[in-house]
């Protein structure tokens, strides 16, 4: 398929992907309650911070609240992994964070694309995730922040306090890329997933986990710019947005209820805004 024809393709399935989730998106939004500033403007009042190396201590301080373009913003520079995390716990909610990648990049993941994730219905101890997600996060929904991946999901398995392990389920309209992985796709069958990831429907399937990588389709802000993402829960769906475009959905998760995760993956970036609206 030549470029123009991928461009139509991805056009008419962006469309597709909105008018399938069109509907519950705006009654969602009917049902708004007051805005809560989890990022107050200020200082980290509303989060607490988990590292690896280190747990509640951040000697390095990994996290911070800087002046950028500005305006105040979290400053995360990815040195270590861990995350700053909500101090409650929330469902039914429509989140909004505003990000900018930053230009440092750290260790194994120097040379590769920037990384980072918003993870929601964060459940159990911290850092309870296995060695496959760095123990660094807890069991959850994530939303993918990475160069060429945003709204990805990743369905991330933990451990109770008992040590059992948990894999989080997560219904998706999806059919295969090229590659045979998994994508998000609203005129497929829905198919249940546990564990894994769910591609957003137009990530590049060339996509190559190299520094500064860009798909055709990407609708992420190229460079240091900007990014408005906004992930609905209601109930047991999950709707990422992207920049305004609705890139993944999901159904009957298994997870409805929990703290939610910013992450520290190896790339620096900027948190503007968090902002959670509750849905009546």
């Amino acid at each position: 398929m030549n470029f123009r024809a991928q461009a139509f393709a991805g056009v008419t399935l962006a469309l597709a992907a909105v008018l399938a989730v069109s509907a519950p998106v705006a009654q969602a939004a009917r049902r708004r309650g007051r805005t809560i500033q989890l990022f107050n403007g200020r200082d980290m009042t509303n989060f607490y911070t988990w590292l690896v190396d280190t747990k509640y201590d951040d000697p390095d301080r990994v996290f911070r609240v800087e002046h950028i373009d500005g305006a105040p913003a979290i400053r995360v520079t990815g040195k270590h992994y861990g995350a700053f995390i909500t101090k409650q716990e929330f469902e039914n909610y429509h989140l909004v964070a505003e990000y900018s990648w930053g230009h440092a990049t750290w260790g194994g993941r120097k040379n590769a694309t920037k990384d980072s994730g918003i993870l929601v219905h964060c459940q159990g101890p911290d850092g309870n995730t296995s060695r496959d997600f760095n123990g660094a996060w807890m069991l959850s929904q994530e939303c993918q922040i990475i160069e060429g991946g945003v709204g990805d999901f990743i369905l991330v398995a933990g451990h109770d306090r008992e040590g059992k392990q948990i894999v989080p389920k997560l219904t998706v309209t999806a059919s295969k890329d090229r590659d045979g992985e998994a994508i998000y796709d609203p005129k497929a069958p829905p198919k249940e997933f546990q564990g894994g990831r769910i591609n957003w429907w137009g990530r590049d399937p060339d996509w190559k986990d190299v520094l500064g990588f860009r798909g055709k389709q990407d609708v992420e802000t190229p460079g240091t710019g900007w990014t408005r993402v906004e992930v609905i829960c209601d109930g047991d769906k999950i709707t990422n947005i992207v920049n305004g475009h609705v890139v993944n959905h999901g159904t009957n998760s298994s997870l409805r209820r929990g703290k939610i995760i910013f992450q520290s993956e190896g790339a620096e970036l900027y948190f503007r805004k968090i902002e959670l609206t509750p849905l009546r």
